[in-house]
């Protein structure tokens, strides 16, 4: 058998710590999804937003709670707030880009909700805008960040976080999908567990 290509071999080394740091993150994980689970037990809906690429990750993580592909899964309700051009750009213009995400939260969002926000860096200024907002209203906020976490995961921002240890934002992008799957999966997990969400089971 031949040995492995050097560049591939040094491609996978990348991977090896962000994937082992989110493994020591299953705890955290978990909790998470028990929270988000409550909330969509009690009538909540999940509000999704990030920044280039993320934002194509808000979109994901909606149609996998929408539209599960898994026969079976109870469909839950969920929105991004990057989907709507006309909207995003409207605030811009009104009111800068900072704010595309935390005005859309002001007028859509409900105390039970959970906001879920995606930064490659933990430095965007609207997602750190948009989950402020969100906890200000009451919502459960989970923030999915890479690098150090940034500013957000410094400042406390988001109720939960999740950071994908690299600067590389491919791997960011890896780690983050398999981390919204999980929340997705636990999140039903914890739906066929009867009397686990409810309110004298959470603590």
């Amino acid at each position: 058998m031949s040995s492995v290509n050097p560049a591939v071999g040094r491609a996978f080394a990348r991977r090896v710590a962000p994937a082992q740091a989110l493994a020591a993150d299953a705890a955290r994980i978990a909790q998470a999804c028990y929270e988000m689970a409550v909330r969509f037990h009690r009538g909540g809906k999940l509000i999704v937003f990030g920044n280039g690429g993320p934002a194509t990750d808000a979109q994901h993580v909606v149609v996998e709670f929408v539209h599960p592909v898994i026969v079976g899964k109870r469909a839950l309700p969920a929105i991004s707030l990057t989907n709507d051009a006309a909207t995003l750009t409207g605030i811009a213009q009104a009111e800068g880009f900072d704010e595309v995400f935390a005005a859309q939260l002001s007028l859509l969002a409900a105390p039970a909700d959970i906001a879920l926000g995606l930064s490659v860096d933990g430095r965007c200024v609207n997602v750190r805008r948009g989950l402020a907002t969100a906890r200000d209203l009451g919502l459960l906020t989970v923030g999915l960040l890479g690098g150090d976490g940034g500013d957000i995961a410094r400042d406390g921002i988001a109720d939960h976080v999740v950071v994908a240890r690299s600067d590389d934002p491919c791997i960011v992008k890896e780690v983050h999908v398999t981390i919204y799957h999980i929340l997705w999966e636990l999140v039903h997990v914890l739906f066929e567990q009867p009397g686990v969400l409810e309110p004298e089971a959470v603590r």
